[in-house]
């Protein structure tokens, strides 16, 4: 099976039901620590197999989920901070437990739609019962297993061949829906304090990457050279893509016949919800005095005095609504520390260091409390008044021409 991306699949169950050992039979060798002692595997970990005629996968091992104490909370709060970014979730039982813990993570499961089988360990101690696995399949189990280290392992392996969703094993396109055979695309990439140094950044390399599967041809330059290229090439792009920090400039520069958008609005599109996006663009000119905006980036990097999310961003905002507003930035995919309610707006990065279920999960539970939510490169492309432009490429009819303002 062709593919380019490797699903993540989270091991979970109480302590001692025998994860590790389950990890260590499925891959033919002790690569994840086993012990009779209760809460031998801490924070999760990550462990690489591959399934022959499948391909390969990332095993996350995680902690015991009735853990105990101030140490154990902490380690069962971690193993669910997992279910965020994994694709499919194997949940090990054993003496055909069906507690509170269990429909606890279930419910964890199913809130995030997220595929699930069951494992009943150690068959050779206690047989699983009729009524266990009658329970777990009207609790959404796309799989019941009975195994014991005695057990061949084919059955778990072919469970999570069928389980896996096919969106976990390849990427979508980023463009390929946009461009034709032979078509040239011109990638706008400013080299300024931000850029990383002797490289692009990932977006922009995940798009020439995509450009190039898909047969068209790809040419790389930074803003300043964009007038010149055209007027001497007088080659006109089926598409051009820019950073959404130089939109206005791409903007003046890229005649209006040639569609125009932006990386990061390319990966909201590509992981997101883009639909809650649109939805949640417009009331950036509805925000009002008090009001916090809450930025969430997906990286941890250096700050640098011109950030776009902690400095430039919320100076856009300002300036454009004139409204006394607060902004609150969390990196990395930390929990918030308060009521998603209390905020009047959520951007969101491009997030190209995640998973599209990693975006999805973080935005949702904003999504379900009605708070409206949209990314870097769209609100960017709002606050300069060329949103329709930007939006343009992919049908957007649903903003009038008295709602795209100019700063």
């Amino acid at each position: 099976m062709g593919r380019d991306r490797q699903p993540y699949i989270g091991i979970y169950g109480r302590r001692n039901n025998g994860k590790s050992t389950i990890i260590n039979c499925l891959s033919g060798q002790e690569i994840a620590i086993i012990s009779s002692t209760p809460g031998t595997t801490t924070d999760p970990v990550k462990k690489s197999f591959e399934i022959t005629d499948f391909g390969p996968v990332v095993f996350v091992d995680t902690a015991g989920i009735d853990d105990i104490g101030t140490l154990g909370s902490k380690r069962v709060s971690k193993s669910y901070q997992t279910i965020d970014w994994i694709d499919l979730a194997i949940l090990v039982i054993t003496e055909n437990q069906y507690g509170e813990a269990e429909k606890t993570l279930i419910n964890a499961f199913n809130e995030r739609d997220l595929p699930f089988i069951v494992i009943h360990n150690k068959e050779d101690l206690k047989k699983a019962e009729s009524q266990t696995e009658k329970s777990y399949q009207q609790s959404g189990a796309k799989y019941f297993v009975r195994f014991s280290s005695q057990s061949s392992t084919d059955p778990i392996i072919n469970a999570i061949k069928q389980s896996v969703p096919e969106s976990a094993l390849k990427t979508p396109t980023i463009v390929g829906d946009l461009i034709q055979h032979g078509d040239i695309v011109l990638l706008i990439t400013p080299i300024d304090m931000e850029a990383p140094s002797g490289r692009l950044i990932l977006p922009q390399v995940q798009t020439i990457r995509d450009v190039l599967d898909n047969d068209a041809v790809c040419v790389v330059l930074k803003e300043r050279e964009v007038d010149t290229f055209l007027s001497k090439t007088g080659i006109k792009p089926a598409l051009a893509i820019t950073d959404s920090q130089v939109f206005p400039k791409a903007d003046a520069s890229i005649p209006a016949d040639i569609p125009l958008t932006s990386f990061s609005i390319l990966l909201a599109r590509l992981k997101g919800d883009f639909e809650y996006y649109r939805q949640g663009t417009p009331f950036i000119s509805k925000l009002k005095d008090g009001d916090k905006v809450l930025l969430l980036e997906n990286c941890s990097h250096h700050v640098s005095c011109d950030d776009i999310g902690r400095i430039k961003i919320p100076r856009w905002i300002r300036n454009h609504t004139g409204k006394d507003l607060s902004f609150e930035v969390i990196s990395g995919l930390d929990p918030i520390p308060q009521s998603v309610t209390d905020y009047a707006l959520v951007i969101q990065c491009g997030g190209c260091m995640v998973t599209p279920r990693q975006l999805k999960n973080r935005l949702r539970p904003f999504i379900r409390a009605g708070v409206p939510v949209t990314n870097y490169g769209m609100a960017i492309a709002w606050l300069h008044g060329i949103y329709k432009r930007a939006m343009a490429p992919f049908g957007d009819s649903n903003i009038g021409p008295d709602e795209d303002v100019i700063i």
